[in-house]
């Protein structure tokens, strides 16, 4: 930064003086300032700051004592240094009001050139310094300024020690924290407030002696701290200890960061992170168990797949509403609802009758996989396998348990089965893990189940039914067109899943897929090849989806999603895109896939014929 040459004021009423000492000053890095009468000096010291006055006694009108006299009246020339020069001869009494007036030198002309410039070369210097430290000055006041208004403004709590452990600062942001005003705490030690919770007491005082001590001159630390109401708060502090130039200790700074709501948040995370494992853990080791009993009550491949398959969908659609109530649990009607929603059963079969019910997370996982083995047994042998046949599904809340009735008619003549098999046994055993039981009776008309479940918190009545969330409405709107001989793009980053939906559709008949394991895969064969239509998983690595499908719309690729996700976690702009849900069912995708087969030739038909030239 280049400062303004110090200024020097020269008062004289004969040019030829001034004229001299600005030849005599010249060179030496200051600017003179000259005036040839006291009033032109007093408005020249109105205008500018400056480090020396040279003035002259005798002058006419106002002379230099006179001049020197109303320089030290006020404020803002009062600390200027005068030297006075004069021709005329003095004497001890002159000089005396010389030095009366103010003046720090009294110099008789001709002026030793040499003398004179070493004296002013001290004053310039001095006055170099005093404007240094008065910039110094400021920008501490201005950065101590700024330290304060931000520290008010801080989320942090900043309190200062002593070496005696007292408190000598305490901050607006550690009164907004505990409570307790800076005049109120001033002076007392940490025990003598009970601030610090008696368990951590033994942390802190270690950690105040080893800054103390000089064993550290830096520390962060997570202790509990009481407010001025008695309320504890987790707090992170970060402790530095300030030094002198000997090494000793001058004081001790605490920034206090409040961390309760972060701890409640990474305790609730840790817990649900427990609960998300053990229901991973759980829902694997049913799906474990629904498949070896599957394979081992199978006749063949032919009569595992579809059975394994909709033993898992319906586990699924479980999932599916439990997740969409944060697993505070689900209404039985929805469970119900779910077999019609995957098309497991004609609405027009089934008789549906009972309260609105509320059942524990578990408890629906049960129930969906009992209605479920209902409906596919009903299908294999009993009513619904045949169009006449018709199901009634009933419920009502007795005094001690829930009862719950599923009769068949119409169909088949029915007789009891010479085993039990694996539908038979997971409905009696599911129930009697829930403490309850049932009994199936074989009777003229059909099979008739009777099952009772205990009252409880586990089964709660409600008002309102809850809207079913409807599933099958992507498959409806599937249904019809063929995928034989049509190119597909499969956007997923799981290898199993898009493997099997690869799979899928080349045994459906399609002349080609190929699958992108990550949207960079994806949009440069978006870009490079032609498809006729694309199955676009939700989510990508964790990431967004949204420009893989602008790409895809941009090229006029048709194309559906198929994820785990909800439809509300689609990209904003592709909301009325069709869904399939994972685990998806094998005849909806190819439903779907169709569908968006159809929907490219009716593009290709609508576009604007290509000119040829």
């Amino acid at each position: 930064m280049q400062h303004e040459k110090p200024k020097i004021l020269a008062v004289d009423d004969v040019e030829e003086n001034l004229l001299a000492l600005e030849a005599l000053f010249a060179g030496e890095g200051v600017e003179l300032l000259r005036a040839r009468s006291g009033v032109q000096a007093l408005e020249l010291l109105l205008v500018h700051d400056v480090a020396l006055a040279l003035l002259d006694v005798q002058m006419p009108g106002m002379d230099g004592f006179e001049l020197a006299e109303l320089m030290r009246g006020t404020e803002r020339t009062r600390r200027v240094p005068i030297i006075f020069l004069t021709a005329v001869a003095t004497d001890e009494r002159r000089r005396f009001r010389g030095y009366e007036a103010g003046a720090v030198d009294y110099l008789l002309k001709p002026v030793d050139a040499h003398i004179l410039r070493n004296k002013t070369a001290v004053f310039v210097e001095l006055f170099r310094q005093r404007e240094e430290l008065a910039r110094q000055r400021d920008e501490i006041a201005a950065a101590l300024a700024r330290l304060h208004a931000h520290s008010d403004n801080s989320p942090l709590a900043i309190i200062e020690f002593d070496a005696a452990r007292h408190i000598i600062g305490w901050s607006n942001g550690a009164e907004r924290l505990f409570g307790w005003r800076s005049a109120e705490v001033a002076g007392f030690k940490t025990s003598e407030l009970k601030w610090i919770d008696p368990d951590d007491e033994a942390a802190f005082d270690g950690l105040m002696s080893d800054l103390i001590a000089g064993r550290s001159v830096r520390a962060v630390q997570h202790l509990r701290m009481r407010t001025a109401e008695g309320l504890t708060l987790e707090c992170e502090c970060y402790c530095s200890a300030l030094l002198n130039g000997q090494g000793r200790i001058v004081s001790v700074n605490v920034q206090i960061l409040d961390v309760t709501e972060r701890k409640r948040a990474e305790e609730t995370q840790r817990l649900l992170i427990g609960e998300l494992n053990h229901r991973v853990k759980n829902t694997l080791a049913s799906v474990q168990a629904i498949a070896v009993q599957t394979l081992r009550h199978s006749s063949g491949p032919s009569d595992f797949a579809p059975t394994f398959t909709g033993r898992i969908h319906a586990l699924a659609r479980a999932h599916s509403l439990l997740s969409s109530t944060t697993w505070q649990g689900a209404s039985l009607r929805e469970l119900v609802n779910g077999q019609i929603d995957i098309g497991a059963i004609d609405l027009g079969q089934l008789l549906i009758e009972g309260p609105e019910l509320e059942l524990a997370p578990e408890l629906a996982l049960h129930v969906a996989l009992i209605l479920h083995e209902l409906v596919t047994n009903a299908h294999k042998y009993g009513a619904l396998c045949t169009p006449a046949g018709t199901v009634s599904l009933s419920w009502k809340m007795e005094r001690e348990h829930l009862s719950i009735r599923w009769a068949e008619s119409g169909g088949p003549r029915v007789a009891e089965p010479t085993r039990r098999g694996f539908g038979t046994a997971l409905i009696e055993r599911s129930l009697k893990a829930e403490g309850g039981q049932a009994r199936v009776s074989y009777e003229e008309s059909g099979v008739c189940w009777t099952m009772t479940l205990p009252r409880g918190p586990r089964i709660s009545r409600v008002n309102i039914a809850s809207p079913g969330i409807n599933l099958g409405e992507e498959l409806n709107a599937a249904e019809g067109g063929a995928i034989t001989g049509r190119a597909f793009l499969v956007i997923e980053d799981e290898p199993l899943v898009a493997m099997e939906i690869a799979s899928l559709l080349e045994d459906g008949g399609a002349a080609g897929v190929t699958i992108a394991g990550s949207a960079e895969e994806a949009l440069a064969l978006i870009k490079s090849a032609d498809f006729d239509a694309a199955l676009l998983d939700g989510n990508l690595q964790g990431m967004s989806v949204d420009h893989v499908g602008a790409a895809l719309a941009q090229r006029n690729i048709a194309f559906a999603f198929v994820t785990g996700y909800g439809r509300e976690s689609l990209p904003e702009d592709f909301q009325d895109r069709m869904l399939i849900g994972k685990p998806f069912d094998p005849k909806a995708l190819l439903n779907c896939a169709a569908k968006l087969c159809e929907d490219a030739d009716i593009v290709l038909l609508a576009a604007p014929p290509i000119a040829v030239q």
